[in-house]
């Protein structure tokens, strides 16, 4: 009975902090239930139109179906999803989809006219992650004709950007690509919103498991689809916010959690020596950066500056002491695995040099910087570090913990100085990272560089010949040069590429995680 009353009061979803914190006494998960521990205060919106953070971002594949998908094995290669099968137009401009039978969480059955709903409401809602299917040229004017239903079970995608079907196939493996319920999210229409204010906390799509409740900074519960496809082994994860790594090491010690995400290189090293719980060490395509607000005052705006930055840095200290394997110092924009990816690290810790770059340019220390930063680790850690080694050239660091969300948010409208971030692509190809730090032309797309407030035509018009080049040799070749030209001088500062470790139970069976952010899959999770 014991056992029963803790499973009906998890899946009920009853989180007050008190409920979540009395599981602590319990030492078992229901049978039939995943706890995960981990920070969800990231999360800003469970819409794939418009969600772009790594809570958010990983919970997609399990919510929703795209047309393809990247290979769980190697994501290099585009596998079936909601398309069957796909046939590239003779114009190397189109692509005619066939789609299998699916049905969403609803039990409405996945129509051409999902698929056309989706991606014209992406582009025309234009939150954060719609400057990806902008890469097709599609815009709030196009999209409508870009889109078309040819019958029942095929749709046709078009596009007038320069670039082919290859890379059009990447795009569509992207969260934004998503295909949502069209008569569900009709329902929950206001103010012409198209559904987006239901959906930032709830879930219409035809995934293995579907939005039971969210309750935001405490937890998200999952709950199996029953109309899906394939049925997911698990009635429910349960993904419960735990900001504090110590906690989260507790909670996964004790068998209160069967997965626990963002612990610190201590408790790993600890945790290898307990029974009962395993570390999976999963290689990750994400890139940990400094982003620097160019717009934010004369000092940051000062290239000087950011070249100073890049020696006030001690990247092998942090990567080495401080998260010992976590990351690699890695400082180029491509991860490495990427094609054309730079792997050469220039840069070291060299506060006399930076001294002398800050004196040379007539940049007056001592100056303080504000310095909003995760509340998280190994975010906290990493910022003292910084905090330290820049002190010494006369850079004052204000650390400002804060919730994630928050921090994004603040970012995204340019209320920031200087902050420390991560970038994760979002589909197995170079442009998603080069789209982001080296396209801004004229403040007109969401980028990274638009937050930075870095007015770049010139760099624009390089990344998009990249995108459009067809050899992949030129193409990687073309790459790399944008690479060492960002990294010589930008308003980013590339510190690492992580590697995410990732504890369970030994009950667990059958958890995967891929390379990109999104590739986390609960389907066939077995305890």
């Amino acid at each position: 009975m014991k056992k029963l009353s803790l499973k009906s009061a998890l899946l009920g979803a009853v989180f007050t902090t008190a409920t979540l914190f009395s599981l602590a006494a319990q030492a078992e998960t229901p049978p039939n239930v995943l706890v995960v521990a981990q920070s969800i205060d990231d999360a800003v919106s469970f819409d794939p139109a418009e969600g772009f953070e790594l809570t958010t971002v990983q919970s997609f594949n399990s919510l929703y179906q795209r047309l393809v998908q990247p290979g769980r094995e190697d994501a290099t290669k585009i596998e079936p999803a909601l398309a069957a099968s796909w046939e590239p137009g003779s114009d190397g401009k189109s692509l005619t989809l066939t789609l299998a039978y699916a049905k969403f969480a609803s039990g409405n059955p996945v129509r051409p006219e999902d698929v056309i709903f989706s991606f014209t409401r992406a582009v025309k809602l234009n939150k954060t992650p719609a400057f990806i299917l902008n890469e097709l040229g599609w815009t709030d004017k196009t999209v409508d004709s870009a889109i078309t239903k040819v019958d029942d079970t095929h749709v046709k995608l078009t596009w007038t950007a320069d670039v082919g079907p290859a890379f059009a196939l990447a795009i569509l493996t992207a969260p934004i690509a998503s295909i949502v319920d069209e008569k569900t999210v009709a329902e929950h229409v206001a103010n012409d919103d198209f559904g987006n204010g239901w959906l930032k906390s709830n879930s219409a799509g035809s995934g293995v498991f579907k939005i039971a409740t969210y309750t935001p900074h405490e937890a998200l519960v999952l709950e199996a689809n029953t109309n899906a496809k394939e049925q997911p082994k698990l009635e429910s994860v349960i993904i419960r916010n735990v900001p504090d790594a110590g906690a989260r090491r507790l909670l996964i010690e004790q068998g209160d959690a069967d997965i626990a995400r963002g612990l610190g290189a201590d408790q790993i090293d600890a945790l290898k020596q307990k029974s009962g719980v395993k570390v999976l060490a999963v290689p990750s395509a994400r890139s940990d950066y400094l982003l620097i607000n160019s717009k934010a005052n004369e000092t940051l705006g000062n290239p000087a500056f950011w070249e100073a930055a890049r020696y006030l840095v001690d990247y092998d200290g942090i990567a080495n002491n401080l998260l010992r394997g976590q990351s690699q110092v890695h400082q180029a924009f491509l991860p490495a695995g990427f094609p054309g990816a730079v792997t050469d690290n220039p840069f070291k810790l060299d506060v006399e040099k930076a001294k002398t770059i800050l004196a040379d340019a007539g940049i007056k220390t001592p100056v303080t910087v504000q310095f909003p930063v995760f509340n998280d680790q190994p975010y906290l850690s990493i910022a003292q570090s910084l905090q330290s080694t820049f002190a010494q050239a006369g850079i004052n660091l204000e650390i400002q913990p804060g919730v994630a969300s928050d921090i994004y948010t603040k970012a995204r409208e340019g209320k920031y100085e200087f902050t420390l971030r991560y970038w994760l692509p979002d589909y197995f190809d170079a442009h998603s990272n080069a789209s982001a730090f080296a396209v801004n032309k004229d403040n007109s797309a969401n980028t990274v560089a638009r937050q930075a407030g870095w007015v770049i035509p010139e760099i624009t018009t390089e990344t998009l010949a990249a995108v459009k080049e067809q050899d992949a040799t030129k193409r990687a070749v073309l790459y790399k040069a944008l690479q060492e030209k960002l990294q010589k001088s930008s308003p980013y500062v590339f510190i690492l590429q992580g590697s995410d470790q990732v504890v369970l139970s030994d009950k667990v069976k059958n958890y995967a995680q891929g390379l990109n952010a999104d590739q986390v899959y609960y389907d066939r999770v077995e305890k």
